[in-house]
């Protein structure tokens, strides 16, 4: 018995030659080719304008992802644009693409500071000033136009540049400028689709200073201490004491409060601490 022969549809003629060749001869099931044809949607319409100008609109459509097109004015360029396209649709890569075309550097920023800094309100005045900075030198270009290389100038001219106080900038406080552009990336990355990637992972952070481990013998601990007492202000010799018996740190001391401390136990329990802890995960013995 010969083999059923494939029945061929109108928009067979749509397809390139080498597929209309495997419809053709292949022993395809009806239902088997509505599934291919459904991934393999690009066309190609030739327009022709009154002043006689030729162009070519392509487009290129996948199952489950919205239609995209474009104008070109060779047949050749259009159908390059739909094979790159619809790889990077089945790649995932197209639409962050698109996105990273759509938004600048500082609209990213500014959404940044309005949903996520409200979220960090121990950081939020100096990292408000860091995005300002960035704002002010990137600002204008878009996401898909920030590089590692425009941001490494960047981070060069914080090392190089004086402050308005006339002092350069530190190791450290160029990496947190660094780190506050890395989040908002990631954040635009993760959450809001933006991006397909952290162009600040690429970029090296400045070395800092391994600095230096001291501590205080018996005769600086009392010179320290005689000091304290003769400030002017009552406050500063207890900060001192609870900062020798806990190691807490500047910010954590002045926000205590009574109920924070346990007599009975001889123990601080700190509310918030700098990494985030949970209060029961931070409980400071003092020391006797």
């Amino acid at each position: 018995m010969a083999p059923s022969r494939v029945p061929r549809f109108p928009k067979l003629k749509q397809i390139g030659r080498a597929d209309r060749r495997f419809f053709s001869h292949a022993r395809v099931r009806r239902s088997q080719y509505f599934f291919l044809w459904n991934f393999y949607m690009g066309t190609i319409d030739r327009r022709t304008s009154t002043n006689g100008t030729v162009a070519f609109r392509a487009r290129a459509r996948l199952k489950g992802c919205p239609g995209q097109s474009a104008v070109f004015s060779s047949k050749t360029d259009a159908k390059r644009w739909i094979a790159a396209t619809e790889s990077a649709i089945r790649e995932g890569r197209y639409f962050a693409t698109a996105e990273a075309k759509r938004h600048t550097l500082s609209e990213m920023l500014e959404r940044y500071a309005r949903d996520v800094l409200p979220t960090k309100p121990r950081n939020a005045r100096n990292q408000q000033q860091q995005l300002t900075w960035w704002k002010t030198e990137l600002g204008a270009y878009r996401l898909v136009d920030v590089t590692p290389a425009r941001i490494a100038e960047c981070r060069d001219r914080l090392l190089s540049r004086p402050t308005a106080r006339g002092k350069r900038r530190a190791p450290a406080t160029v990496v947190r400028y660094l780190a506050v552009l890395s989040h908002a990336f990631s954040i635009a990355m993760r959450e809001w689709g933006w991006v397909d990637d952290n162009p600040c992972r690429k970029v090296s952070k400045p070395r800092e200073p391994r600095g230096r481990v001291r501590f205080l013998d018996d005769a600086e601990l009392g010179r320290l201490l005689e000091a304290c007492r003769s400030s002017k202000s009552a406050l500063l010799y207890p900060i001192v004491i609870v900062a020798i018996a806990t190691g807490m740190r500047k910010g954590e001391i002045m926000s205590l409060r009574w109920p924070q401390i346990d007599f009975a136990r001889a123990s601080i329990t700190l509310l918030e601490t700098k990494n985030g802890e949970r209060p029961e995960e931070k409980n400071v013995v003092l020391r006797t």
